[in-house]
């Protein structure tokens, strides 16, 4: 099937028929991949059976974009789940016309150029796209489980242990790897965050949402590319927002407040926190700085001495990852080399239970959080 480019003349050539454009899989890819960041070249049953629909198949297999289908939203659009005739489950992806302007465009075409180009298991798969008229649509890969974000607030599963996120962890790494280093065009995504991450029944991950990614076609020995800030609060590399300079470690900026998000279960701003609070990443880092990490750690994660030196040598990696310049910040390949010793550390230690914790100095931290004095009589405990 011969690749389009995405124009305006589609609509009037396919009438009231919209192709969906679908992708094959490379026949070739690198073989001498480390650390797993080839790709996936198993064709799934979605891409098998999508040749072509009309947009009436579409509206069939979202029940004519009924808000019970929804699954998501974004700048983009809505994310609805639909059914094809055959079973398939695909995740349909649908612009919202009153904000359809010319970003909204570009965005569309950059998705729809970066998902082409990719294919790995820990990125999101992509099926097609349709324009038909004044509807501009994206069929990708369900994800069943939802949102990193949502699994961490617990609004879906039961609750990710700390061996469970230092796998999403790794597949996200495995997966920016993949896009910085082995992808035909270096990608830089720009928009790495918990809710860019989709867990599967298996609770491992799949980044998606490639709308504001960059494609680097110009001098591959660039140091930088000189572009338009994109990006979302809290992730974006300080660096890139005051100079324009993209580079790949801004990506590596955006995952290292990902790890502190992760191991702290807290998104990177919190308004409602006291004022040393609100910046995660920096009340996190101070905490690590200080000793502290079984503060910093999410409340819903089991203390044990393996988790605490899981939370400890996380952190020391996220900060490095949101190091100021980005000369002093490591590759996501270091980064995914880095979360394999610590996986594997903490197999070891869960098995062995041998694990140096810690010392926290209790009298700072009684003073520190809850204002509480040694001298103060009232607060001490008192047997009954």
């Amino acid at each position: 099937m011969n690749q389009q480019p995405v124009s305006k003349k589609e609509s009037s050539i396919f009438g009231s028929i919209a192709r969906v454009l679908t992708y094959l899989a490379r026949n070739s890819l690198r073989s001498n991949i480390s650390l797993d960041h080839s790709a996936s070249s198993t064709p799934s049953k979605a891409s098998e059976c999508i040749n072509e629909l009309s947009f009436q198949d579409i509206c069939k297999a979202t029940g004519n974009f009924c808000a019970s289908n929804i699954i998501g939203e974004g700048r983009f659009g809505t994310v609805y789940k639909g059914i094809l005739k055959n079973g398939t489950i695909i995740a349909i992806k649908r612009a919202k016309k009153e904000k359809y302007d010319k970003g909204t465009q570009m965005e569309f075409k950059n998705e729809i150029l970066a998902l082409s180009k990719i294919e790995h298991v820990n990125l999101v798969r992509f099926y097609g796209f349709v324009q038909h008229g004044d509807e501009r649509i994206i069929l990708v890969e369900y994800v069943s489980c939802g949102t990193l974000r949502e699994q961490l607030d617990g609004k879906r599963g039961s609750g990710l242990e700390i061996g469970e996120r230092l796998d999403i962890m790794a597949d996200v790494a495995h997966a920016v790897t993949y896009l910085h280093t082995y992808a035909d065009q270096p990608i830089i995504h720009r928009d790495i965050k918990s809710s860019n991450i989709l867990i599967n029944e298996k609770l491992r991950a799949k980044v998606a949402d490639f709308g504001f990614a960059r494609i680097n076609i110009e001098d591959p020995e660039a140091t930088h590319i000189s572009t338009q800030v994109k990006g979302t609060a809290g992730y974006l590399d300080p660096e890139y927002l005051s100079t324009y300079q993209l580079t790949d470690r801004s990506d590596v900026y955006s995952f290292g407040v990902l790890l502190v998000e992760l191991v702290t279960g807290r998104p990177p701003i919190e308004l409602k926190k006291p004022p040393n609070e609100k910046l995660t990443t920096k009340w996190a880092m101070q905490r690590l700085k200080h000793g502290e990490v079984v503060l910093a750690m999410d409340p819903k994660l089991r203390r044990t001495p393996a988790s605490l030196m899981v939370v400890e040598k996380v952190l020391r990696l996220a900060r490095q990852c949101v190091a100021p310049t980005r000369q002093s910040r490591p590759s996501m390949m270091q980064c995914a080399e880095i979360l394999w010793k610590i996986r594997k550390d903490y197999h070891v230690a869960a098995a062995n239970h041998s694990v140096e914790v810690p010392q926290i100095d209790a009298r700072k931290n009684r003073r520190e959080f809850f204002g509480i004095e040694d001298g103060n009589i009232k607060h001490r405990f008192q047997s009954a």
